[in-house]
Formats: C-alpha cells, sequence, structure tokens
C-alpha cells in the first residue's frame, strides 16, 4: 500500500509529464492545450474570428475603466496551480502588472478574475470543467461570455461544498445588458454571436 506522499510524488510526475507534452505539442496542434485533473482538454477553436473578436471587445471595455496598473490580459502563459495538477489558459485575465513579473506561469492567486468567450468546440470546457477548476484554483471572479446562445454568467464568492471549492454567487446577464465584473461594469452591447 503507498503512503501518501509516494502518491502526491507520482502525482506530480504525471501532471509534469503532460506539461511537457503540451508544451512539445504547442506549436503544432491547432486549438488550445490545457490540463484538468482528469487529464488534458483540447479545444479546437481557430484562436480568430467572432471568438477573438468578443474577447479583444470585453478586454477594451475592461481597461477603459481599470487603473493604470490593472491589466485584461490576453496572451501567455498559462495560470498553473502543480499541487492541484491543474494548468489552465483563460480567454482574459484580469492581473496586476506586477504580479506578471514572472518568469513562468501565473499562479492563479493573483488572478482578480478569469474571463472566458464559449467555444463552439468544446463549450462544457467553459461551463463545467472551468467552473469546477477556476474556485479550486482560487480565482476570485469566473466571467462566462456564451457567443452561441447570446448569454453569460459571473461566478463570485468561493465558499467550500463537500466536491470541494465552489461560486456560491452566479449572475447571469443576456447580450445587451451591462455586466459587473468585479468592480468594472462593462456593456455587452455589440458582442457577436456565432452564426
Amino acid at each position: 500500500m503507498a503512503d501518501a506522499p509516494d502518491h502526491a510524488q507520482r502525482g506530480s510526475v504525471h501532471y509534469r509529464a503532460m506539461c511537457d507534452f503540451v508544451e512539445q505539442a504547442r506549436d503544432r496542434t491547432p486549438g488550445k492545450l490545457e490540463i484538468t485533473q482528469e487529464g488534458i482538454v483540447h479545444d479546437m477553436r481557430v484562436p480568430f474570428g467572432l471568438h477573438e473578436l468578443t474577447a479583444v471587445r470585453v478586454r477594451k471595455r475592461l481597461e477603459r475603466m481599470m487603473p493604470e496598473e490593472l491589466l485584461a490580459h490576453t496572451g501567455t502563459p498559462d495560470v498553473e496551480n502543480v499541487p492541484h495538477g491543474i494548468m489552465r489558459h483563460p480567454d482574459i485575465m484580469v492581473i496586476a502588472e506586477t504580479d506578471m513579473e514572472i518568469d513562468c506561469s501565473f499562479d492563479a492567486r493573483t488572478l482578480i478574475a478569469a474571463i472566458e468567450v464559449v467555444s463552439r468546440s468544446n463549450p462544457d470546457n467553459d461551463w463545467v470543467s472551468k467552473m469546477r477548476d477556476y474556485p479550486l484554483l482560487g480565482v476570485p471572479i469566473y466571467a462566462i461570455f456564451d457567443p452561441r446562445t447570446g448569454t453569460g454568467a459571473v461566478l463570485s464568492e468561493i465558499h467550500a461544498t463537500p466536491e470541494g471549492p465552489r461560486y456560491a454567487i452566479r449572475k447571469d446577464f443576456v447580450y445587451g445588458e451591462d455586466v459587473t465584473i468585479g468592480e468594472w461594469t462593462v456593456s455587452t452591447d455589440g458582442l457577436p454571436r456565432y452564426a
């Protein structure tokens, strides 16, 4: 029978192997690769078009209101929590510029919010898996924009449940309404919808 440190070490080795695979495959694989507790998630979305237009419009609207020391960042690196074996890449990360002064993945606990634009190819990744992973990682606010339906939700207030940390508050919205993410309220007017 294995003891706890042995189990943790095997989990860490397994996670590192998945990270190595993701790093090697990233440039040759279309879409986005992320790691969850269940394994590697491959989101086949093409990184442009209506998905990216939504992310750009939301990012610009947020940054107009935020203080200069904060960013609505849409680039790399990933957000990682090694002990939990999770590596995610939010479409938009609200983060302090000083917390980006690192040469590795961002610590998820430094994010103010994670924002996702639902992809056509794998909507459950945003509506199910990330809704579970982001509170586990300690991301205080998770906002979802869904161009398939013209709806979304903002989740906040992490609390303990028997299944693990979850968001206690969920505020749904429809495109055309103003939506509050943290301290900032942005319009959803003019966000594109998938055909």
